[in-house]
């Protein structure tokens, strides 16, 4: 177990983050800086629909003339534009609208993916990368389809709808009357079929998303699933999940298939009665054939607009459902770019390699800023833990600017947690961390990681080409330093092996590598940075001993001029380290050379002589 899961479990993300009651209100503000082509998409959309309504007046004047006795010819070529036009201007209008919700989708994205790249390394902890993903995924697709189209449907709709009630109450109030009652039954219903939509979105998002956490587990581990014959228990986990999600989705769908045929009979009803009504208002003279004839192209015209309007709320609700478990990621925290007084520290720059300050005079002739010895590194009675134990305590060593520094001890020492604290993934609770005898605190997290560079444990390769992932840290480096990275990391045998050289792909998560090619490729992608300070975490767990020999040969090159801190795994990596720094329960407990160490440490030894061939300890 690694010193970042100590004390550290799986969180759901909050369902409502706090200052998000009111996810109408998110949506609303998703549409800021977009007023402009809103405002023209809506006064197209006007015009469009004025154009509309215009029309079953037209027709009206048309059945009139008729029976009067001739057509106008005029009027029916009027008619022909009038349509012609409103097909023309709502195609723009609605482009431009659509238009205006993929950018406002793009926006959403690139903050939410921005957000999630930076997020405190804890909370990548505690939280599932398969729900974190899903909500940068699915609950987006929400969102896209309640701004993207349901807010364009709501826009023309809306303004259709009220065109299309001004002109049925101008032609004839005691028909809209019965159509208002209709609508008015319908609506009623409605409304409170869209809350409980909002509230089954949610349910179902969040199930998908745990599908989606499951999935990630199973495949990201499909050799573990295999080799242990696991495959039908990973499925019936998933399953539940997928089960979940087609509740959900059941529901939603019986909640669905209320509101459109609500409004659909509600219509088709008026329609009847207003026939009904109407015809016996024609027959005995109260209104013309032609304010019947335009009133029931009205009442078709409300039809289309008032089921869209319905479905769009509907649509909305789920994109609120969506919205609020995105809005959740963006109240998790994030790493702080700059800190106060941070980014005034430039250190020098030596053949790509950051270097220590050198030693300068005031006015007076005082030396001031960095003495020839001060550490590269220098941890100042640190404490730091996950939880509420402390991982380490009260620790205080160095690192020079040049040497070989290893870090042992039995598992659960601390000594991966202080890697991860010299990389800035987390800030010491107390103490100081100091680099070229500057408090880190006082230094931007990216100059930070320019100064230093760390080899996991695991080694993670990206997927992609051999070229990517060593160029990944140094994307800039001359094919001369690419060749000294390989060479150095001992990669020239593979190389030479695959057709494609440095352009071979590695398969996702570097499935097509070996693991000590994949650690080899890490420690290459390290090297080619060039930090002051490299960080080595085991690195020759899963390599051979002529990998092993070839990389103790580069750790001494490295240490020559620059520091090097390993965590050692094997002894003869003990061995050659200038300085033995040994942890125990948090705490410093010894330091030296290996020949001193099995002298004055008794903890060293046993720890030396528990594993003489392959290392001092296999784990963290």
């Amino acid at each position: 177990m690694s010193d970042a899961s100590r004390g550290i479990a799986t969180e759901p993300l909050p369902a409502v983050p706090e200052g998000h009651k009111w996810p109408i209100g998110d949506l609303w503000r998703l549409l800021r800086g977009h007023g402009r082509p809103i405002g023209i998409a809506t006064g197209l959309t006007l015009i469009g629909t004025v154009l509309g309504i215009a029309q079953p007046l037209l027709v009206k004047n048309v059945i009139d003339a008729a029976q009067a006795g001739g057509i106008p010819t005029w009027m029916v070529a009027l008619l022909l534009v009038l349509f012609a036009g409103q097909a023309l201007i709502d195609s723009c209008g609605n482009y431009l609208l659509g238009r205006t919700g993929q950018q406002i989708l793009f926006g959403l994205r690139t903050r939410l993916i921005g957000h999630l790249l930076r997020l405190r390394i804890g909370i990548y902890d505690r939280q599932r990368m398969g729900d974190l993903i899903s909500r940068a995924n699915t609950d987006t697709t929400l969102v896209r389809e309640a701004v993207a189209y349901s807010f364009t449907v709501i826009v023309t709709s809306s303004i259709g709808v009220i065109g299309t009630v001004a002109a049925m109450i101008w032609l004839n109030p005691l028909l809209f009357l019965i159509v208002l009652v209709a609508v008015a039954v319908a609506a009623t219903m409605v409304l409170g079929v869209l809350v409980r939509i909002r509230v089954t979105s949610e349910r179902s998002q969040a199930s998908v998303g745990s599908m989606t956490a499951d999935l990630e587990r199973a495949l990201s581990a499909i050799r573990t699933v295999r080799a242990s014959r696991a495959e039908q228990r990973e499925a019936e986990r998933i399953g539940v999940h997928v089960k979940e999600a087609y509740h959900a989705g059941v529901r939603m769908a019986k909640l669905d298939s209320i509101v459109t045929p609500a409004v659909e009979l509600t219509i088709h009803g008026s329609i009847l009665v207003i026939l009904l009504v109407g015809g016996v208002l024609v027959a005995k003279g109260s209104t013309s054939l032609g304010d019947l004839v335009a009133f029931l192209l009205y009442v078709t015209y409300l039809v289309m607009p008032l089921s869209e309007l319905f479905e769009a709320a509907g649509t909305i609700q789920r994109g609120m459902g969506g919205l609020q478990r995105v809005n959740a990621v963006f109240t998790l925290p994030r790493e702080a770019d700059e800190q106060d007084g941070a980014g005034q520290w430039h250190p020098s720059w030596d053949n790509g390699r950051p270097v220590a300050q050198a030693a300068r005079t005031d006015s007076n002739g005082k030396v001031v800023g960095r003495s020839h010895d001060t550490p590269a590194i220098e941890f100042r009675g640190v404490q730091f833990g996950y939880g509420t134990e402390p991982v380490l305590r009260d620790v205080s060593f160095t690192v020079p600017s040049h040497g070989h520094i290893a870090l042992v001890g039995r598992s659960g020492a601390g000594k991966s947690t202080v890697l991860q604290l010299i990389e800035r993934f987390y800030d010491t609770d107390r103490g100081e961390i100091l680099f070229d005898g500057r408090d880190v605190r006082t230094i931007d997290r990216s100059t930070a990681r320019a100064w230093v560079n760390l080899v996991e444990q695991q080694a993670p390769v990206l997927q992609g080409t051999l070229r990517d992932n060593i160029q990944y840290a140094a994307p800039h480096a001359t094919e001369e330093d690419l060749e000294w990275a390989v060479r150095t990391a001992s990669l020239t045998d593979l190389l030479a092996r695959v057709p494609a050289g440095l352009d071979t792909e590695v398969g996702d998560h570097g499935v097509l590598l070996s693991g000590g090619e994949r650690q080899r490729v890490a420690i290459a992608r390290a090297l080619l940075a060039r930090p002051a300070v490299l960080l080595m975490d085991e690195p020759t767990s899963q390599m051979d001993s002529m990998n092993e020999h070839a990389l103790t040969q580069a750790m001494r090159e490295i240490s020559a001029t620059g520091a090097l801190l390993v965590i050692a795994h094997r002894i003869s990596t003990v061995q050659a380290a200038d300085r033995i720094i040994v942890l125990d329960k948090g705490q410093v407990v010894a330091t030296g050379r290996h020949e001193e160490l099995l002298l004055t440490s008794s903890l060293y030894r046993r720890l030396a002589s528990s594993r003489p061939e392959s290392g001092i300890t296999a784990d963290r």
